[in-house]
């Protein structure tokens, strides 16, 4: 019989959470044989990054996976594992269920990727339901041994090889986006990012370099900016704009397939928040990350921790030209340390940085993907 998932996944902000619990969730049917549920609080938000999912009607299965809406879920019987994204809590009826079963499931809390050093003391802790008597496990996601791994497919690695080899499958792939290929000399770049002041100065100083630029942008939260910098009251997909050397394609909101595929065909990947910002990593490019805004600026420890771990092995030069980059675009700035002024350096090292991303990727996955990493951890709990 195969082993039973349930995941909870309540959705906070944008798309992130949702396509993490997806990917994950398709790898435990499609890799390891789990029969998986996938509870949601909103359900229609996946609909966006699985473009062959309907308005859930009850029970739909989309890629071996069974979608389902959390209020349902207090009905149903608990499966052997139970992970719950980012504290999300499951109600309180599935918790009692979950205490009544004959062998509790191993429970497991998915935290949020970070590089900081308090997160390997911290990943597989337990933590005991005061009146239930249950173990819930902090499961933390890393980038070394001493943590839970990234989500990686088995083949992702072959995929992005063959595509990457196929000029025809990398022509496909503009074609239905809508947008001409980019030109053979210009930088391609994909733009995915929260509002960021900063954007329009380093538009200006695209469209002024002495290299075309190309700028792939799928709809979304940076969309609107642009089109103001580019005087326009509304850019839709399919809107191809040319502003001196720089030349930019609005494509649709991608799935997740999709998005892989853009972020193999660019040169420089600039990415948000997390399950975006680990697609970028193993798709072996430059990439700038706009990481999620939080509270008392806590989200610079952690992008600092990243650039780190990050910035180990690379020459000073490309160091210090990536980290005051990434700094200039996570503070928005626009003055005489902005994205404008750290933009010539930066791309000066794109070819050292390419070479880091390649050592970069090839290293996290020697300690193994978290998907299969969880599940020894699991059966484990189960034996």
């Amino acid at each position: 019989m195969p082993l039973r998932v349930d995941i909870f996944c309540a959705v906070i902000d944008n798309f992130g959470d949702a396509g993490v619990c997806w990917r994950l969730a398709r790898q435990l049917v499609n890799e390891h044989g789990c029969s998986v549920r996938l509870w949601l609080d909103r359900p229609e938000v996946l609909e966006a990054l699985v473009p062959a999912m309907q308005v859930l009607a009850g029970g739909e299965n989309i890629d071996g996976v069974r979608l389902g809406d959390w209020q349902q879920a207090i009905m149903a019987e608990p499966a052997d594992v139970v992970i719950e994204a980012f504290a999300c809590n499951p109600p309180e009826a599935c918790i009692a269920r979950m205490a009544r079963c004959a062998r509790q499931p191993a429970w497991i809390n998915l935290e949020y990727l970070s590089a900081e050093n308090w997160v390997q003391s911290s990943h597989l802790l337990p933590s005991r339901h005061p009146q239930l008597g249950l173990t819930k496990y902090f499961y933390f996601p890393g980038f070394d041994a001493a943590t839970g791994g990234l989500l990686k497919e088995a083949r992702l690695d072959a995929a992005r090889l063959q595509f990457q080899a196929d000029a025809g499958a990398q022509s496909a792939f503009w074609q239905s986006c809508g947008v001409p290929a980019p030109q053979a000399e210009a930088l391609c770049v994909s733009l995915f990012a929260y509002e960021n002041a900063a954007l329009p100065a380093l538009l200006d100083a695209w469209a002024t370099s002495a290299q075309p630029v190309y700028c792939a942008v799928p709809v979304g939260r940076s969309v609107a900016a642009i089109a103001t910098w580019c005087g326009q009251a509304l850019l839709q997909p399919g809107a191809v704009i040319d502003r001196g050397n720089l030349r930019i394609a609005v494509v649709p909101f991608l799935g997740q397939r999709d998005y892989d595929s853009l972020l193999w065909a660019c040169d420089l990947n600039f990415v948000r928040g997390e399950d975006s910002f680990v697609r970028a990593q193993w798709a072996q490019r430059p990439f700038v990350w706009h990481i999620y805004q939080q509270d008392d600026n806590a989200h610079r420890i952690k992008l600092d921790a990243f650039l780190a771990l990050f910035g180990a092995e690379i020459a000073s030069p490309a160091q210090q030209a990536l980290k005051d980059f990434w700094h200039a675009w996570e503070r928005q700035d626009v003055g005489a340390q902005g994205v404008a002024a750290c933009w010539p350096a930066f791309s000066a090292q794109l070819p050292a940085l390419r070479r880091r991303a390649a050592v970069w990727a090839e290293l996290v996955a020697t300690h193994g993907d978290l998907c299969s990493r969880l599940l020894i951890f699991c059966q484990g709990l189960l034996e």
